[in-house]
Protein backbone atom coordinates (compact mmCIF):
# COMPACT_ATOMS: atom_id res chain seq x y z
CA UNK A 1 0.00 0.00 0.00
CA UNK A 2 0.75 3.25 -1.06
CA UNK A 3 1.88 6.31 1.66
CA UNK A 4 -1.00 8.95 1.75
CA UNK A 5 0.41 12.21 0.55
CA UNK A 6 -1.76 15.32 0.30
CA UNK A 7 -0.89 18.20 -2.43
CA UNK A 8 -2.23 21.62 -1.08
CA UNK A 9 -2.52 24.71 -4.16
CA UNK A 10 -3.64 27.97 -2.91
CA UNK A 11 -4.03 30.62 -4.46
CA UNK A 12 -2.40 34.05 -4.29
CA UNK A 13 -5.13 35.83 -2.60
CA UNK A 14 -4.79 33.37 0.38
CA UNK A 15 -0.93 33.83 1.13
CA UNK A 16 -1.15 37.90 0.97
CA UNK A 17 -3.71 38.40 3.44
CA UNK A 18 -2.29 37.77 6.77
CA UNK A 19 -5.34 36.11 8.62
CA UNK A 20 -5.81 33.90 6.23
CA UNK A 21 -2.28 32.78 5.72
CA UNK A 22 -1.52 32.35 9.46
CA UNK A 23 -4.82 30.38 9.32
CA UNK A 24 -3.73 28.00 6.27
CA UNK A 25 -0.33 27.58 8.11
CA UNK A 26 -1.49 26.08 11.09
CA UNK A 27 -3.64 23.96 9.42
CA UNK A 28 -1.12 23.10 6.55
CA UNK A 29 0.69 21.82 9.39
CA UNK A 30 -1.71 20.08 11.42
CA UNK A 31 -2.19 17.83 8.65
CA UNK A 32 -0.47 14.37 9.21
CA UNK A 33 2.05 12.55 6.80
CA UNK A 34 3.67 13.75 3.47
CA UNK A 35 2.42 16.60 2.10
CA UNK A 36 3.44 19.62 -0.46
CA UNK A 37 1.97 23.35 -0.75
CA UNK A 38 2.04 24.81 -4.12
CA UNK A 39 1.29 28.71 -4.00
CA UNK A 40 0.79 31.53 -6.24
CA UNK A 41 1.27 35.05 -5.62
CA UNK A 42 -0.16 37.31 -8.57
CA UNK A 43 -1.68 40.11 -6.84
CA UNK A 44 1.27 40.67 -4.85
CA UNK A 45 3.31 40.69 -8.40
CA UNK A 46 0.87 43.47 -9.51
CA UNK A 47 1.75 45.62 -6.65
CA UNK A 48 5.64 44.96 -6.74
CA UNK A 49 5.24 46.30 -10.23
CA UNK A 50 3.00 48.71 -9.94
CA UNK A 51 5.62 50.22 -6.79
CA UNK A 52 9.06 50.07 -9.39
CA UNK A 53 6.32 51.86 -12.40
CA UNK A 54 6.60 48.94 -14.23
CA UNK A 55 2.45 48.34 -15.68
CA UNK A 56 0.96 45.15 -15.11
CA UNK A 57 -0.71 43.54 -18.68
CA UNK A 58 -3.37 40.97 -17.97
CA UNK A 59 -5.37 39.34 -21.55
CA UNK A 60 -8.42 36.91 -21.17
CA UNK A 61 -7.55 36.97 -17.37
CA UNK A 62 -4.06 35.67 -18.05
CA UNK A 63 -0.65 37.94 -16.99
CA UNK A 64 1.47 38.82 -19.94
CA UNK A 65 5.32 38.28 -18.45
CA UNK A 66 7.13 40.79 -20.46
CA UNK A 67 11.23 40.52 -19.26
CA UNK A 68 10.72 43.04 -16.88
CA UNK A 69 7.47 41.24 -15.60
CA UNK A 70 9.67 38.11 -15.86
CA UNK A 71 11.75 39.82 -13.08
CA UNK A 72 8.95 40.67 -10.67
CA UNK A 73 7.60 37.53 -10.78
CA UNK A 74 11.12 35.60 -9.97
CA UNK A 75 11.37 38.11 -7.08
CA UNK A 76 8.10 37.90 -5.86
CA UNK A 77 6.94 34.12 -6.26
CA UNK A 78 10.22 32.40 -5.52
CA UNK A 79 11.39 34.88 -3.18
CA UNK A 80 8.73 37.37 -1.31
CA UNK A 81 5.79 34.97 -1.38
CA UNK A 82 7.84 31.63 -0.97
CA UNK A 83 10.18 32.24 1.88
CA UNK A 84 7.76 33.68 3.99
CA UNK A 85 5.90 30.48 4.10
CA UNK A 86 9.02 28.76 4.88
CA UNK A 87 9.99 30.54 7.54
CA UNK A 88 6.45 30.58 9.00
CA UNK A 89 6.39 26.62 8.50
CA UNK A 90 9.85 26.21 10.04
CA UNK A 91 8.27 28.25 13.11
CA UNK A 92 5.71 25.68 13.76
CA UNK A 93 8.34 22.71 13.05
CA UNK A 94 7.60 21.69 9.01
CA UNK A 95 10.61 21.09 7.87
CA UNK A 96 9.55 23.06 4.52
CA UNK A 97 11.83 23.47 1.80
CA UNK A 98 11.11 26.30 -0.77
CA UNK A 99 10.98 25.10 -4.64
CA UNK A 100 10.79 26.44 -8.33
CA UNK A 101 11.19 24.15 -11.03
CA UNK A 102 14.60 24.97 -11.53
CA UNK A 103 16.00 23.79 -8.56
CA UNK A 104 16.99 19.96 -8.71
CA UNK A 105 15.38 20.26 -12.50
CA UNK A 106 12.33 19.52 -10.88
CA UNK A 107 9.57 20.99 -13.77
CA UNK A 108 11.06 21.54 -16.99
CA UNK A 109 8.67 23.41 -19.47
CA UNK A 110 8.77 25.33 -22.57
CA UNK A 111 7.85 28.90 -23.49
CA UNK A 112 4.39 28.91 -24.51
CA UNK A 113 3.88 29.07 -28.68
CA UNK A 114 2.59 32.13 -29.54
CA UNK A 115 -0.74 31.64 -31.58
CA UNK A 116 -3.71 34.70 -30.69
CA UNK A 117 -1.44 35.87 -28.02
CA UNK A 118 1.71 36.32 -27.09
CA UNK A 119 2.25 35.47 -23.60
CA UNK A 120 5.44 36.05 -23.53
CA UNK A 121 7.77 33.65 -20.68
CA UNK A 122 5.03 31.73 -19.80
CA UNK A 123 6.13 27.95 -19.44
CA UNK A 124 3.89 25.11 -20.22
CA UNK A 125 5.04 22.19 -18.39
CA UNK A 126 6.67 19.37 -20.20
CA UNK A 127 7.76 16.94 -17.25
CA UNK A 128 7.72 16.85 -13.77
CA UNK A 129 10.34 15.03 -11.80
CA UNK A 130 8.29 13.08 -9.54
CA UNK A 131 11.75 10.59 -7.83
CA UNK A 132 13.49 13.45 -7.15
CA UNK A 133 10.26 15.49 -5.29
CA UNK A 134 9.73 11.90 -3.48
CA UNK A 135 13.21 11.02 -2.63
CA UNK A 136 13.05 14.62 -0.60
CA UNK A 137 9.44 14.12 0.22
CA UNK A 138 10.93 10.73 1.63
CA UNK A 139 13.56 12.03 3.67
CA UNK A 140 11.11 14.11 5.51
CA UNK A 141 11.07 17.40 3.50
CA UNK A 142 8.10 19.08 2.81
CA UNK A 143 8.35 20.96 -0.55
CA UNK A 144 7.05 24.56 -1.06
CA UNK A 145 6.46 25.01 -4.47
CA UNK A 146 6.81 28.40 -6.46
CA UNK A 147 4.89 28.98 -9.79
CA UNK A 148 8.19 29.25 -11.42
CA UNK A 149 9.67 26.81 -14.08
CA UNK A 150 12.81 26.67 -16.62
CA UNK A 151 13.25 25.65 -19.91
CA UNK A 152 16.84 23.46 -19.49
CA UNK A 153 18.05 26.52 -21.28
CA UNK A 154 19.14 29.07 -18.53
CA UNK A 155 15.64 30.36 -18.72
CA UNK A 156 12.79 30.66 -16.16
CA UNK A 157 9.39 30.58 -16.91
CA UNK A 158 6.16 31.95 -15.32
CA UNK A 159 3.68 29.31 -15.06
CA UNK A 160 0.06 28.57 -13.39
CA UNK A 161 -0.32 27.09 -10.40
CA UNK A 162 -3.19 25.16 -11.21
CA UNK A 163 -1.23 23.48 -13.65
CA UNK A 164 1.93 22.78 -11.16
CA UNK A 165 -0.42 21.10 -9.11
CA UNK A 166 -1.60 18.74 -11.34
CA UNK A 167 1.66 18.09 -12.91
CA UNK A 168 3.50 17.16 -10.02
CA UNK A 169 0.40 15.44 -8.30
CA UNK A 170 -0.07 13.30 -11.74
CA UNK A 171 4.39 12.82 -11.66
CA UNK A 172 3.90 11.85 -7.70
CA UNK A 173 0.80 9.12 -8.17
CA UNK A 174 3.71 6.59 -8.79
CA UNK A 175 5.55 6.65 -5.51
CA UNK A 176 2.41 7.92 -3.35
CA UNK A 177 -1.37 7.96 -2.74
CA UNK A 178 -2.06 11.12 -3.88
CA UNK A 179 -4.90 13.60 -2.88
CA UNK A 180 -4.99 16.89 -4.31
CA UNK A 181 -6.49 19.53 -2.98
CA UNK A 182 -7.57 22.86 -4.89
CA UNK A 183 -7.94 25.81 -2.30
CA UNK A 184 -9.51 29.19 -2.66
CA UNK A 185 -12.01 31.61 -1.32
CA UNK A 186 -15.63 29.48 -2.10
CA UNK A 187 -16.51 26.23 -0.35
CA UNK A 188 -16.47 24.56 -3.71
CA UNK A 189 -17.73 24.27 -7.03
CA UNK A 190 -21.29 26.14 -6.57
CA UNK A 191 -24.27 25.57 -8.63
CA UNK A 192 -24.40 29.88 -7.63
CA UNK A 193 -21.19 31.28 -7.86
CA UNK A 194 -23.35 34.09 -5.60
CA UNK A 195 -24.92 31.35 -3.19
CA UNK A 196 -22.47 29.91 -0.87
CA UNK A 197 -24.45 27.21 0.45
CA UNK A 198 -25.41 25.83 -3.71
CA UNK A 199 -22.20 23.39 -3.37
CA UNK A 200 -21.90 20.58 -5.77
CA UNK A 201 -20.24 18.07 -3.25
CA UNK A 202 -19.52 15.58 -5.82
CA UNK A 203 -18.87 16.08 -9.32
CA UNK A 204 -18.13 13.55 -12.14
CA UNK A 205 -17.25 14.14 -16.02
CA UNK A 206 -20.61 13.63 -17.38
CA UNK A 207 -22.10 16.32 -14.75
CA UNK A 208 -19.33 18.38 -15.71
CA UNK A 209 -19.99 18.77 -19.24
CA UNK A 210 -23.41 19.58 -18.68
CA UNK A 211 -22.84 21.71 -15.87
CA UNK A 212 -20.93 23.56 -18.46
CA UNK A 213 -23.15 23.70 -21.24
CA UNK A 214 -25.97 24.97 -19.37
CA UNK A 215 -23.44 27.57 -17.67
CA UNK A 216 -23.55 26.32 -14.27
CA UNK A 217 -19.72 26.31 -14.53
CA UNK A 218 -17.66 28.79 -16.42
CA UNK A 219 -14.85 31.22 -16.22
CA UNK A 220 -11.86 29.87 -13.85
CA UNK A 221 -13.39 26.97 -12.69
CA UNK A 222 -13.37 24.87 -15.97
CA UNK A 223 -9.65 24.76 -16.66
CA UNK A 224 -9.55 24.09 -12.82
CA UNK A 225 -12.10 21.10 -13.04
CA UNK A 226 -9.91 20.03 -16.82
CA UNK A 227 -6.92 19.56 -14.46
CA UNK A 228 -8.90 17.99 -11.89
CA UNK A 229 -10.03 15.14 -14.10
CA UNK A 230 -6.55 14.87 -15.83
CA UNK A 231 -4.80 14.03 -12.80
CA UNK A 232 -7.79 11.62 -11.98
CA UNK A 233 -7.26 9.55 -14.95
CA UNK A 234 -3.13 9.76 -14.46
CA UNK A 235 -3.58 8.19 -11.44
CA UNK A 236 -4.44 10.79 -8.48
CA UNK A 237 -5.92 8.86 -6.32
CA UNK A 238 -9.01 12.22 -5.54
CA UNK A 239 -8.96 16.08 -5.90
CA UNK A 240 -11.04 18.38 -4.05
CA UNK A 241 -11.81 22.02 -4.61
CA UNK A 242 -12.61 23.26 -1.26
CA UNK A 243 -12.09 26.63 0.92
CA UNK A 244 -9.11 27.59 2.23
CA UNK A 245 -10.07 26.56 5.61
CA UNK A 246 -11.16 23.70 5.04
CA UNK A 247 -8.17 21.72 4.19
CA UNK A 248 -8.74 18.45 6.04
CA UNK A 249 -10.90 17.53 3.46
CA UNK A 250 -14.26 16.54 5.14
CA UNK A 251 -15.79 19.63 2.66
CA UNK A 252 -15.89 20.59 -0.94
CA UNK A 253 -16.29 19.34 -3.86
CA UNK A 254 -14.80 15.80 -4.17
CA UNK A 255 -13.45 14.10 -7.85
CA UNK A 256 -12.59 10.72 -7.59
CA UNK A 257 -13.18 7.64 -10.07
Amino acid sequence: MKEKLTLIKVGGKIVEEEDSLRQLLEDFAALPGAKILVHGGGRSATRMAARLGIEAQMINGRRVTDREMLDIVTMVYGGLVNKNIVARLQAQGVNALGLTGADMDIIRSHKRPVKDVDYGFVGDVDRVNGERLAGLIHKGVVPVMAPLTHDGQGRLLNTNADTIAGETAKALAAFFDVTLMYCFEKKGVLRDAEDDNSLIPHINEEEFRRYVADGTIQGGMIPKLENSFDAIHAGVGKVIITQASAIDGVSGTLIEK
